[in-house]
């Protein structure tokens, strides 16, 4: 099946979506849309080639698939997928020698010669952050994500299911006000950059983000106190959110990059959607913002409890559908996180199984509602059971004070 050439070339173009309900559901259903032509092609698939393009250029990473129709989807060493068509290829061959490591200063330097004038670099342990904001808040978004980092690794590995850090250092992308992020977000966002504040991006595998208290607001307050961003992002009326989506994307991020999904792959959205909620619950009494994982979601949970339907459960193991559906999402989102929640607290060992049964699906892979719906009764059983616990464990929540 040829590549539809919207996406030949590409890193970053998908359906525009009406609301913030999903930047990982639209990219994901765009690119399996052509998932149906894609085989592994023996002689390419893991290999690392060069791949000269049309326009002059080469290509050089990894073959992550190989379609019968001769495109490719390449990682390329950054950690960034590009998936050429067959009319973009004019040779290809195998790479001279394995990835070069950069230091991740050198990597970040990198990165800042593709973004525009004026961005700065900021480096830590597990992170490249690339911003044009202050250096202040930078390093306030910097340490949420370290944050969550080690809280992420630390509830799998007891959990017993094994995270590993990427060669590759995350990036996160910081613009210093919504105007020239919602520029730059339009390219991957279409119509949908003003209602979202920040997003995982599948295929650049980057963060990409603005900074809520403004560059005006922050210019002015020269001298202000260590801590006094952070600060200003709790007193923000949308504060919440913010850091709700911020932990959400970075979820996003590690669960794709440490192990536990494989990017592109056909991961149920229940899944890796109810995962980043489980995590992204803010903690506003807390100087940090976020400290605790598993928290209880009170928006979700609300959300849940009244717009519950009988078969929910159903619907989003066997399809993403309700995802999709702008009139539909939230409730869906609300559904994700019950059942991971639930699942998580007492299910935990059949989650894990479960997630290894889904690490093992390949990008671009596809599967059936039969599948999914067979692969989660294997785990947990008939969902129509467990409908019911999580109807009731989300009344007892809802029913404990504050």
């Amino acid at each position: 099946m040829p590549v539809p050439a919207s996406f030949r070339r590409q890193t970053a173009t998908l359906p525009t979506q009406p609301a913030r309900v999903g930047w990982l559901t639209c990219l994901a259903r765009g690119l399996l849309a052509v998932a149906g032509g894609f085989g592994l092609a023996a002689a390419w698939a893991s290999d690392r080639i060069d791949v000269q393009t049309t326009d002059g250029s080469v290509v050089t990473g990894r073959v992550v698939r190989a379609a019968r129709d001769g495109s490719l989807l390449i990682e390329h060493d950054c950690g960034r997928y590009e998936l050429l068509g067959p009319t973009d290829i004019t040779l290809r061959s195998a790479a001279a020698g394995p990835p070069v490591v950069e230091r991740p200063a050198d990597f970040g330097h990198r990165l800042l010669a593709e973004l525009p004038a004026g961005f700065d670099l900021l480096v830590t342990k597990h992170y490249v952050v690339c911003f044009d904001t202050t250096r202040e808040y930078a390093k306030w978004c910097a340490a949420l994500f370290e944050r969550l980092h080690d809280a992420f690794g630390n509830f799998w590995s007891r959990a017993g299911l094994e995270v590993t850090d990427p060669e590759c250092p995350l990036v996160v992308v910081i613009f210093a006000d919504r105007r020239t992020y919602e520029t730059h977000a339009a390219a991957d966002l279409g119509v949908a950059a003003d209602r979202v504040v920040g997003y995982y991006n599948l295929l650049s595998n980057r963060i990409t983000t603005f900074d809520l208290t403004g560059s005006d607001l922050l210019a002015a307050e020269r001298g202000r106190q260590p801590g006094r961003v952070g600060l200003e992002i709790l007193a923000h009326p949308a504060a919440a959110g913010l850091v709700s989506t911020l932990v959400h994307e970075a979820t996003h991020q590690l669960a794709f990059n440490d192990g536990m999904h494989r990017r592109l792959a056909p991961v149920p959205l229940w899944v890796s959607e109810g995962v980043a909620t489980y995590f992204e619950t803010p903690d506003l009494a807390h100087a940090r913002a976020w400290r605790a994982v598993g928290a209880v979601n009170r928006p979700r949970l609300n959300r849940f409890l009244e717009t519950y339907r009988p078969g929910c459960v159903t619907a989003v193991v066997c399809g993403d559908e309700a995802f999709r559906d702008p009139n539909r999402a939230i409730d869906a989102y609300a559904t994700a996180w019950a059942v991971c929640h639930h699942l998580l607290q007492v299910r935990k060992q059949d989650f894990v199984d479960y997630l290894r049964v889904l690490a093992e699906k390949q990008p671009l892979d596809d599967d059936s509602p039969d599948q999914r719906l067979a692969e989660f009764e294997a785990a947990f059983g008939d969902p129509a059971v467990i409908e019911e616990a999580v109807l009731k464990a989300m009344a007892r929540l809802a029913s404990r004070p504050h």
